[in-house]
């Protein structure tokens, strides 16, 4: 353990620690009880998705995303996102044919790239940016890469600085590899996925049923993934916020030819994108972590993080585990709480072009091959074995670990280290492995067979949890008023749309 990591774990008070903040942001398709994609319209039993602050849809009218608030303690967090659930799968279940929220990061079966609805925020100005925005991303990236779905952790300690987030950011970075290992759950997908496309996946056993990769841990991460040529060329600099902030403002205002040729709108007038720049909006960066800041109405993310700073981080390479019936668990939420601790707390050097190379290289290594025995890794240009390198990070861990279970009298942190070493010891108990097992064991080697499944299993364990007229009431009233704060959005439009996106995409709005 560095000097400056002891240091910073002897300032760490309890009140401190107390003050840690996480709340979660999980993906999912909807999908039929075949397995194929629901293609009916987002459930008005759900309210809107423009409004309702914890059930809106991501990528597409299929795709929901159920968002928790900002919690004090794992299991506050892992509550509300099981209640939310509950309440979904109340509404798929006796108001849309009892669709399944589909439990695998990789989607169910898929019919033809453009017959996969985008999502609908209705007619106003903002309501339909978002629709246009993703008939962007549809032609920039394919529409199936965006059913993809997972877990987006945002995290927060008070009394943090911008320029030590940053100093996380790239630790996280650098380190990103021990989450792919320990928490990927994607080694394998459906054939439908692929369709049409060039890929290096092999058969899983004999059948046309399920494409993998041997020691894949998260395809979902890797080449096949949120992955983009044109992102490829951006050199994003993490070293703090001007740097940062004048990078992403580049990739806002630089026209990209191949977005020129698609153009704003059709010769029928119909928009096809918000803009014509490498990203249409702040959204599009991929990334495996973000930082973040929360927005006034209207106002641009970029603006909004240089005019106030970092406020939290965004994590998003984690994958759905379809073994856990809201697709995390709490060992796994301690895990990343420590781990982004350590990330913060620990010496962080700044970036380089060579190193940002070493650890995309290192990212799809892990994605695809990462529990291939004796996988050697790039650090500062040397090899090193990724399990020596992993122990080393989670070691590393223990007493922050420790000091966590102190601040709450318990010894939960520690147990769920112990648990996430004991996975570099023995690749076969890590998720990845657990899902081949299962296809391969049980489901006959048909992805759709085990994912539709393990959906099914997930809503009887929600379902049968308790329920009480109060909780209904309250995420009924929720759903209704947000279907009256849609309706009071679109009366008080006082634009044209073409006016409200030129003055939304201005350089001025950026700050």
């Amino acid at each position: 353990m560095t000097n400056q990591l002891q240091q910073h774990l002897a300032s760490l008070s309890r009140e401190r620690l107390a003050g840690m903040r996480r709340g979660i942001e999980k993906e999912g398709l909807r999908a039929l009880p075949t397995g194929a994609l629901a293609l009916t319209p987002h459930p008005r039993g759900l309210g809107s998705a423009l409004t309702n602050p914890h059930i809106t849809t991501d990528f597409s009218e299929s795709q929901l995303e159920l968002i928790t608030g900002v919690q004090p303690s794992v299991q506050q967090c892992l509550d509300e996102l099981g209640e939310i659930h509950q309440f979904v799968h109340r509404v798929l279940t006796t108001q849309c044919d009892k669709e399944l929220f589909w439990s695998s990061s990789m989607p169910s079966l898929l019919p033809t790239d453009e017959t996969i609805p985008l999502g609908r925020y209705g007619l106003s100005n903002s309501g339909r940016s978002k629709s246009v925005y993703r008939m962007g991303l549809g032609h920039r990236y394919g529409r199936r890469m965006q059913t993809i779905s997972g877990i987006h952790y945002n995290w927060s300690l008070p009394g943090v600085t911008s320029e030590e987030y940053f100093g996380l950011i790239r630790n996280f970075r650098r380190h990103a590899f021990v989450l792919l290992y320990l928490f990927g759950a994607s080694p394998a997908l459906c054939p439908s996925f692929v369709a049409g496309r060039e890929h290096a996946l092999q058969p899983l056993g004999n059948g046309k049923r399920a494409l993998y990769l041997p020691h894949a841990t998260s395809l979902r991460m890797g080449r096949l993934g949120y992955q983009s040529d044109a992102q490829a060329t951006l050199a994003v600099s993490y070293n703090g916020l001007e740097g940062y902030a004048n990078s992403l403002h580049e990739a806002l205002t630089r026209p990209y030819p191949a977005y020129e040729q698609i153009g704003i709108r059709n010769p029928g007038g119909e928009y096809n994108q918000l803009g014509t720049s490498l990203l249409q909006i702040e959204n599009e960066f991929y990334g495996t972590i973000r930082p973040k800041r929360t927005t006034k109405s209207g106002e641009r993310p970029l603006h909004a993080l240089r005019e106030r700073g970092v406020e939290y981080v965004e994590v998003r390479l984690m994958d759905l585990d379809p073994f856990e019936s809201v697709g995390i668990d709490a060992d796994t939420m301690r895990v990343l709480d420590v781990f982004l601790l350590h990330c913060l707390y620990s010496e962080s050097p700044p970036d380089t072009p060579e190193e940002i190379a070493e650890l995309k290289n290192n990212q799809h290594l892990t994605a695809e091959r990462g529990r291939e025995p004796g996988l050697q890794l790039k650090r500062g240009g040397k090899e090193i074995a990724l399990a020596d390198w992993g122990l080393q990070v989670l070691r590393e861990c223990e007493p922050i670990a420790a000091a966590l279970d102190a601040a709450e009298g318990s010894q939960a942190h520690i147990d769920a280290l112990r648990k996430a070493e004991q996975r570099f010891h023995a690749p076969d108990s890590t998720p990845s492995a657990h899902v081949l097992r299962e296809l391969s064991d049980k489901y006959g080697n048909d992805f759709i067979a085990y994912a539709r499944e393990r959906s099914q299993l997930a809503r009887e364990e929600l379902m049968a949890r308790p329920w009480s007229d109060e909780q209904q009431q309250r995420y009924v009233a929720m759903a209704e008023k947000s279907v009256a704060a849609q309706t009071a959005i679109e009366e008080a439009d006082d634009m044209p749309f073409e006016a409200w996106r030129e003055r939304y995409m201005s350089v001025e709005q950026l700050g």
